[in-house]
């Protein structure tokens, strides 16, 4: 079997490789403006599936796509606060564009770039420089969601290639992507699967390595995004599978938190695109005689968008500093499953001040705000079930409170690398008892609080650089209110329990008096 020949660098770069950045994505916000609000409507191309074949073909040729390639490689570098700005400003535009961009970058360039053997990142590389190609990642199972450590995806191994079989659904870009990151775990010669994850990279181009789509789902919102059921039965060349520093599943901690922890680009340019769509209308839109702008309770959520975009923008920042390849974020699920959580919670809830504000026209499939809301509200569940998130994060400080000896959470609040600051401006709140041992939803509530806490040290920080003052000030004193509200909540004990039964003595006919 020929293999690849390793690609130290490529022979011609595009223009675009050496533009300074300020150009290059000003050249990219250009280049979607035309094809959004000139060449098409971003309404009309929001509500119908998959993309006409020029509107990718013309946001691809302004090369987005370099900011996330090494530069050995023909890339910008790979720098994360340039690939933030990038899916940023397609998030405005369109959130399954800025998604789309995600996937490509988070979930397949990232981990090439630092786990691929060497031989194959030049012919991989070479096809997104050149030829405007796309890859996406494919874990999730039928029955293997949440539990994705017990996929049933596996693999053999023979002298020249791993023979990978399984099922995949959910895996944005079905059918569009041309290379895959496929995970699997090895069978033994008993018909065992082992436990570690193993990663596959997948040329669909290539004899014998084709991923069949047996359904492509009908999905809800991110109209643009293709979904659906993948049959794998794929022999890949042994030089693709990935190569972990340690182990697949230290591997697969690094990548899905390093990816958690730039979703908040997403919700950076969405929250934007939210605040500046609800400015405009309430501004335009006049009740009486006095514009919707001047009621107390429209600056209320038009102040709670702002502040959404504030705490992205913050977390963004943080991750622009901590969040690049050579850094090794395997332990740091902690703080990667606060940044996406809250994040992606502010984006429904954005969208959800929008549509009230904006009212019944919101409910146009053809109007941002509806679709706004459908768009953002798988964000809270792939990459993680927020609830899920929340709960861990709570397990993590509860697990780190137990080795510190600590039982007030104020006093270890106060110490914790990602508390400090915030923890100081809340003492009266989280100066107390913590129960060590608590019921699932309360370590959800919990950890509903505690990633707020994490996300206003990072408002904090980038406050003390010089961030607009008036909204870290808002930011701030919403954020303290919404605090002061989870923590009454949370001091109010229930244990609440659905009754299956439920159908005798609960017909409200039965106790009326007529």
């Amino acid at each position: 079997m020929e293999l690849p020949q390793p690609l130290i660098s490529l022979n011609t770069r595009p223009k675009a490789s050496h533009l300074p950045f300020s150009v290059f994505i000003q050249n990219f916000r250009n280049r979607l403006e035309a094809v959004f609000h000139q060449r098409a409507t971003a309404d009309d191309l929001g509500t119908r599936r998959g993309l006409p074949p020029f509107v990718m073909r013309e946001i691809l040729a302004a090369d987005p796509m370099l900011a996330f390639i090494p530069e050995a490689y023909g890339g910008r570098g790979a720098h994360v606060h340039e690939g933030i700005d990038v899916v940023s400003v397609a998030s405005y535009e369109s959130l399954a564009l800025g998604l789309t961009l995600g996937i490509n970058w988070g979930l397949f360039l990232q981990p090439l770039a630092k786990y691929g053997n060497d031989m194959i990142k030049g012919p991989v590389f070479r096809g997104f420089v050149e030829d405007k190609k796309m890859g996406g990642l494919m874990i999730t199972e039928p029955n293997h969601g949440s539990d994705a450590l017990n996929m049933q995806t596996s693999f053999t191994e023979a002298r020249e290639h791993y023979h990978l079989k399984g099922t995949k659904h959910w895996a944005g870009l079905t059918g569009w992507a041309d290379y895959w990151l496929l995970t699997a775990r090895r069978k033994t010669a008993g018909g065992d699967l082992m436990r570690d994850i193993e990663f596959f990279i997948s040329d669909n181009n290539k004899p014998g390595q084709g991923i069949e789509v047996e359904e492509y789902f009908e999905n809800l919102g991110l109209y643009m995004i293709p979904y659906g059921r993948n049959k794998i039965d794929v022999r890949i060349p042994k030089v693709y599978r990935l190569e972990p520093k340690t182990n697949g599943i230290a591997m697969l901690q690094d990548s899905l938190h390093r990816s958690r922890l730039q979703i908040p680009s997403m919700a950076m340019g969405f929250t934007k695109r939210m605040l500046d769509e609800a400015i405009d209308h309430c501004q335009r839109r006049f009740v009486g005689a006095k514009s919707l702008f001047g009621y107390d309770q429209v600056q209320h959520r038009l102040s709670s968008i702002q502040s959404a975009f504030t705490i992205t923008s913050a977390i963004c920042a943080h991750t622009g500093e901590n969040a690049g390849i050579v850094t090794d974020l395997a332990d740091q699920g902690l703080k990667a499953n606060a940044v996406k959580s809250v994040s992606t919670d502010l984006m429904q809830e954005s969208a959800q001040h929008l549509f009230q504000l904006v009212g019944a026209k919101g409910y146009k499939l053809n109007h941002i705000a509806g679709r706004a809301i459908v768009d953002s509200r798988p964000f809270q569940v792939f990459e993680g079930s927020n609830d899920i998130l929340y709960a861990q994060i709570s397990e993590a400080v509860v697990k780190l409170m137990k080795q510190a000896k600590e039982t007030n959470l104020y006093r270890f609040l106060k110490d914790f690398s990602l508390t400090g600051k915030s923890a100081e401006q809340l003492k009266e709140m989280v100066n107390f008892e913590l129960n060590l041992q608590l019921p699932q939803r309360k370590l959800v509530e919990l950890g509903k609080v505690l990633g707020r806490i994490i996300s206003m040290e990072m408002v904090i920080e980038i406050g003390n650089r010089g961030f607009h003052e008036d909204m870290i000030t808002n930011t701030l004193d919403m954020l303290r209110q919404e605090l002061s509200s989870r923590l009454n909540s949370w001091s109010f004990n229930t244990k609440s329990l659905v009754t299956v039964d439920y159908t005798g003595q609960s017909h409200w006919r039965d106790f009326i008096r007529v």
